[in-house]
């Protein structure tokens, strides 16, 4: 019963790449009317701004683990 299952379940996924469109249209609008780089440095920006969050939590843990050896 698992086999058919599966079988079943790879056939499907199989058809809903059949029916995908090469062309992202998305995509292709947001380049030609130069948005495509708005969402970039948005991108940008939220990924940079997580790197950051992450220094600072990693040196304010470490500052704790400084303080806890010690006292």
């Amino acid at each position: 019963m698992k086999k058919v299952f599966l079988f079943i379940l790879l056939q499907l996924f199989c058809v809903q790449l059949f029916a995908q469109n090469n062309l992202p249209e998305m995509a292709t609008d947001l380049r030609s009317s130069g948005k495509i780089y708005v969402v970039v440095v948005c991108v940008a920006v939220i990924l940079l701004g997580i790197i950051a969050f992450l220094f600072s939590i990693d040196r304010r843990l470490s500052n704790v683990e400084k303080k806890q050896k010690v006292g």
